[in-house]
């Protein structure tokens, strides 16, 4: 897939304002700090459509991207550190949760994952919610190039060993870099075979 167009379409703090449209929406989403705005503006290959930050938490709304008229790519806060209340952060999952759950042109749920450390707790909870609700989703491993080579297939691999300890089988998975562009192609492709479907 080649990325012609871009327009930022909004900020939604509810479902319910989302746009009204039948086009499909792939969703990402990821552990706060774990590198969601530098990968989506690689994938879009524009340096400043999501706000990228070294404090956790800069995302606070769901954010929609219009991608070349097609579909939409949903920026959505990142889950877990982050320097706000106990109320907001309460919202916060209630409106992603509703998102997910409601969002009926929700084609796949983007579960960003840090290549570089081993499975968290809340990334592990976060997954086993999606796939508890039938959401579905796939996983791209980030910032891979901060891994020595020696180490990326072995990170990984711990990795999906701990999903195995609850999973039957692995969703597909695609490692990507925001700095080298790795899996940026595969992960456009992929959408584009989905869309095409």
């Amino acid at each position: 897939m080649i990325i012609n167009s871009v327009e930022f379409i909004g900020s939604f703090e509810h479902e319910r304002q989302c746009p009204k449209s039948d086009l499909p929406e792939y969703a990402f989403i990821g552990r706060s700090n774990v590198g969601k705005s530098s990968l989506i503006n690689m994938l879009v290959g524009r340096n400043n459509i999501a706000h990228t930050s070294s404090t956790p938490g800069k995302t606070q709304t769901m954010n929609y991207f219009l991608i070349n008229n097609e579909w939409y790519l949903v920026d959505l806060p990142g889950y877990g550190y982050a320097r706000i209340s106990k109320t907001k952060r309460k919202l916060w999952q209630k409106m992603i949760n509703n998102y997910l759950r409601h969002r009926k042109n929700l084609y796949c749920v983007f579960s960003l994952i840090d290549g570089r450390h081993a499975l968290q707790k809340i990334d592990m909870e976060f997954l086993n919610n999606l796939g508890e609700n039938k959401i579905p989703f796939v996983i791209a491993y980030t910032k891979i190039d901060k891994v020595k080579k020696a180490l990326r297939t072995q990170n990984v691999k711990h990795i999906e060993e701990g999903l195995l300890e609850y999973w039957e089988s692995l969703p597909q998975s695609f490692v990507t870099s925001a700095e080298t562009q790795e899996g940026r192609m595969e992960i456009l492709d992929f959408i584009e075979e989905i869309n095409n479907n």
